[in-house]
């Protein structure tokens, strides 16, 4: 018997956050400038190495926890998916990382980590088209973590994670336009949503927004899957 050997592999492990939230109508992405080589001055999505004593899903947690100052519990955050392509990481050791997708309502003004020049929300659009200008392979992975929100928006109640703990209709609408890049009509969008089982809560109370109607509020229900899907249009126009 023909035995082959293969060299054994010492791997490095990351944890890289895709965190998106919604500002002045438009899908935004947490981001670093990095203050190191490799990429120094570049931007990059926030992430770091896996400590000895952590799991990935705590090292993920503990890097949202230092670039946000938010709490992952308090979150959508979930596993986007591994990438452990051979040369992404430039520097002479094999660098495979779990990218998680965060979603955040009304994200507050970001902190740079300590390996980290600034931290910045800028909108994503840009980064979709030309993920090149990202460090590592971060744009390819803020490009799958982009579909998978607009995927999830279709068939799960995740939407609700882009916004407060009390929000309009209007609001919500807000973050499939954001998220979709479409304008959806209002009427029809209001029906879907709340006849859509337990994904809204009625609070009882209304807005208190200036300007018109009082509007009333909602709570996340209970739901985590849609029923009926909220179907994405095929075209995206602009919002």
């Amino acid at each position: 018997m023909t035995h082959v050997y293969r060299e054994r592999l010492l791997l490095h492990v990351t944890a890289d956050l895709v965190i998106l939230t919604i500002r002045h109508s438009a899908l935004h992405v947490l981001l670093v400038e990095r203050g190191t080589e490799p990429f120094r001055g570049r931007l990059a999505l926030p992430g770091g190495f896996m400590r000895g004593d952590e799991t990935i899903e705590e090292t993920a947690a503990r890097e949202l926890r230092e670039e946000t100052r938010l709490d992952a519990d308090a979150l959508h955050l979930e596993q986007l998916g591994v990438y452990s392509a051979p040369d992404r990481d430039p520097r002479d050791r094999r660098v495979v990382t779990c990218a998680f997708l965060a979603i955040a309502p009304r994200l507050p003004a970001p902190t740079a980590g300590s390996d980290a020049r600034d931290a910045t929300l800028r909108t994503v659009d840009p980064f979709l088209t030309d993920g090149g200008s990202l460090a590592f392979d971060h744009g390819r992975i803020l490009r799958d973590a982009v579909e998978r929100a607009r995927s999830a928006l279709q068939f799960t109640t995740v939407a609700t994670g882009f916004c407060g703990p009390e929000f309009t209709v209007s609001e919500l609408r807000g973050v499939y336009e954001a998220v979709w890049g479409v304008r959806l009509d209002p009427p029809n969008f209001h029906r879907k949503v709340t006849e859509a089982d337990g994904f809204l809560t009625p609070t009882g109370r209304r807005s208190t927004a200036q300007g018109g109607r009082p509007a009333a509020l909602y709570r996340a229900g209970p739901a985590t899957r849609l029923t009926p899907p909220m179907m994405r249009p095929r075209s995206r126009v602009p919002v």
